[in-house]
């Protein structure tokens, strides 16, 4: 028997009228199978029931000449990808009759079968993959990914959804490449950003004890200073709250490759190490790799770049710092995946670095974290910046999963894979799979009613998107002409500075070192087809100092690293959100 809510639903359903020319046009079993999947799956669209079902039978009709062709596609396991896997890939192989596997891997895996098609440049087992767009740079480059600007204008012009509306979308400039071209079209992001105990930031007596020490308001911290002063405030003076042990930081430093998203995932950009520019640093970005005109030239300062340079030296001494004084004992030997979870077990007062692809599962009823309303008692908010930074730069990380074809494939199956990608995304399908997964594409779908309904219970996730703030949080950008050669480098190098086996800055000297490197075997082996690294000889260089003394990336060493905290009130912070139209 079905519950109300479901019976109710399917009388609404069946006294709406589904008409429009495509639609009209399908043998009645097609037209009812379309009903049935809208009323059970898409009831949440920014598009009428007409509209999706006009939507739905394009589809149909496009995918009639390549009948008998079958697709194998792949992209990590998240929650969003789960929801295709399982939802989405099924009906799109009933509604076009192009049957589609779509298998799920670690993100590590990805990129490794990404990179093994792209070294074998030819067909390989997948036909489409969504990978993330920090490799931007690498899929424009390479000659290996389908420039989707290109195929939608000539050979894929009939197989392109007339309602994809690319402008709707909140991540273009992620997926553009140097030349202006699209190479890959967003599936679902995700931002870093700054999570926090609301409850606990509320209540006066801690306020109250705050203000006295420190001298300003407990709020959220706009600075490092101030995250740093709330960290030890609660890990240090606190210490507990309703008898159990609470700390003022989370974080993970286990030796480990996740170790190395903790600082490609915009750590130094965070404090100020790179340059002002959109949606990335320009020259210098925030690996601290400088670009010339589309060329990477360098990441060392004796070349330009930054990786090295004193604001990213800073940058790594807070986090060891920050890791070995305020959190848990246990995290330093945690994984990203391990210590993902640990803010939701109640004891934990911020996190500077958070992902909010964790906002569903902070968001279960009976967790420490959530009220009996099931509201939760924590909000998320932009992330503070460290000393080195200033106004027009990129403040945080955003991951961009989007879909990325090979070039080189059969035809037939570069078609179908390019249907099933734009039908993951299409109106019909992406606000049910955005309520789910929680990882917005679409302005459409953000600024929807069931999207504001849901808000309330979401910690500020939908404030944050549709802030004017979210233009400050990017992906890797096209300054790494190599992703997988060059993010490789990182997690060893962190990993000697978070053992003590060497300094930050003896750390950072080699990572800049085995990134110049890296481009330059980039170079030598023609492995990039157009805008590859330009490494000049060591004879031709200028020199760490004559850089320092130039405007912008590498930054001298400031003389305080540790200027006064400042904070804002939570509810002043969305304020200002909606006075500047977000």
């Amino acid at each position: 028997m079905k519950p109300l809510t479901s019976f109710i639903l399917t009388l609404c359903y069946s006294s709406l009228t589904m008409s429009g020319p495509l639609f009209d046009a399908l043998s009645q079993e097609k037209q009812a199978f379309i009903r049935t999947i809208i009323e059970e799956h898409f009831s949440s669209s920014t598009l009428t029931v007409s509209e999706q079902a006009e939507e739905l039978a394009w589809f149909a009709n496009a995918a009639a000449p390549l009948n008998g062709t079958s697709i194998a596609v792949l992209s990590e396991e998240l929650a969003t990808h789960s929801y295709e896997s399982e939802v989405l890939a099924p009906v799109f192989s009933r509604l076009t009759g192009v049957p589609v596997r779509h298998d799920l891997k670690p993100e590590g895996e990805v990129i490794q079968e990404v990179n093994l098609q792209r070294i074998m440049a030819a067909k390989g087992r997948y036909d489409a993959f969504v990978n993330d767009s920090d490799m931007i740079g690498t899929h424009s480059r390479s000659g290996w990914a389908l420039a989707l600007s290109d195929y939608m204008e000539v050979e894929g012009k009939a197989f392109t959804l007339p309602t994809l509306d690319l402008e709707d979308f909140i991540g273009l400039d992620f997926v553009t490449g140097p030349d202006g071209k699209l190479y890959q079209l967003p599936d679902q992001q995700f931002a870093n950003l700054y999570w926090f105990r609301y409850d606990w930031f509320q209540r006066s007596d801690l306020r109250e004890q705050f203000r006295e020490r420190y001298g300003y308001e407990l709020g959220v911290p706009i600075n490092w200073s101030a995250y740093e002063d709330i960290a030890e405030f609660f890990s240090v003076y606190v210490k507990e709250i309703d008898g159990e042990r609470v700390y003022g930081h989370m974080d993970y430093g286990k030796r480990d490759p996740s170790l190395g998203w903790r600082f490609t995932d915009a750590w130094f950009s965070m404090a100020g190490a790179g340059d002002t520019g959109s949606p990335n640093g320009l020259p210098v970005d925030e690996w601290g790799v400088r670009m010339e005109d589309c060329h990477p030239v360098g990441s060392s300062m004796s070349r330009g770049g930054a990786t090295n340079s004193p604001a990213s030296v800073y940058a790594l001494s807070k986090y060891i710092d920050w890791l070995r004084r305020f959190a848990p004992p246990e995290a330093a030997n945690m994984t990203f995946t391990e210590a993902g979870a640990v803010p939701a077990q109640g004891h934990i007062a911020q996190q500077i670095f958070w992902y909010t692809a964790f906002t569903s599962d902070m968001t279960e009823n009976g967790l420490p974290v959530v009220n009996k309303d099931g509201t939760p008692k924590w909000r998320m908010a932009p992330s503070p910046h460290g000393s080195y930074w200033q106004d027009g730069m990129k403040l945080g990380y955003q991951d961009v999963g989007a879909w990325t074809i090979p070039r080189v494939m059969g035809k037939k199956e570069q078609k179908a894979a390019w249907l099933y990608a734009q039908f993951t995304v299409a109106k019909t399908v992406s606000l049910e799979k955005t309520l789910y997964g929680l990882t917005p594409i679409r302005l459409s779908d953000l600024e929807s009613q069931p999207m504001q309904a849901r808000a309330p219970s979401l910690g500020g996730l939908v404030e944050f998107y549709r802030s004017p703030a979210r233009q400050q949080w990017s992906p890797t950008g096209i300054n790494i002409p190599d992703y997988p050669r060059l993010a490789k480098l990182w997690w060893p190098n962190i990993a000697d500075a978070v053992d003590g086996k060497v300094s930050p800055q003896v750390a950072l000297n080699n990572l800049a070192t085995a990134q110049d490197r890296a481009l330059a075997i980039v170079q030598r082996n023609y492995l990039t087809k157009n805008c590859g690294p330009v490494i000049a000889p060591n004879s031709a260089l200028r020199g760490a100092q004559w850089w320092l003394a130039q405007p912008g990336a590498p930054k001298p060493k400031i003389a305080n690293e540790k200027p006064r905290g400042e904070t804002i009130r939570y509810e002043d912070l969305i304020k200002s959100w909606n006075a500047a139209g977000g």
